[in-house]
């Protein structure tokens, strides 16, 4: 089945579409779809080949779909590629920059390069803030 018909039997009717308001815009939690936008470029269920970037617990996981695999094939139809934590946030944006470039999904690059970029920000673990110095007239009467 084509990848053009099986986005006009998912648009409407589909579980993972989260709608915000009456006219606003459409949403999608499906896996695969690395902008959450509910349209046929980002569809992880209606396209043949798709991105998935995730946080692991040792790291981002990068799952990709093999687009030549028969439904009834023994082995899974997803490459699974895990980037430890420790390898620094420039190598991740590497490997995943060489998946476009390589041509897989080129038109997905800026997206996978934003999500990568987002989930080693979310993995960053936040610095405790510093109480405030107080200056002038409250720093006098303290003293």
């Amino acid at each position: 089945m084509s990848s053009d018909l099986q986005w006009l039997l998912l648009r409407n009717y589909n579980s993972f579409i989260v709608k915000k308001g009456p006219e606003g815009r459409a949403f999608s939690t499906e896996p695969g779809n690395l902008r959450s936008l509910h349209s046929h470029k980002f569809s992880g269920l209606a396209n043949a080949k798709t991105i998935d970037i995730r946080d692991s617990g040792s790291g981002i996981q990068v799952t990709t779909r093999k687009s030549k695999v028969s439904p009834h094939a023994v082995r899974p139809a997803r490459t699974t590629l895990t980037i430890r934590n420790r390898s620094g946030p420039r190598r991740a944006l590497g490997i995943v920059s060489g998946l476009a470039k390589r041509g897989y999904r080129p038109d997905l690059r800026t997206a996978a390069l934003a999500r990568t970029s987002a989930v080693i920000t979310a993995q960053n673990e936040k610095k405790p803030a510093f109480p405030k110095k107080s200056r002038g007239k409250k720093a006098a009467a303290r003293s």
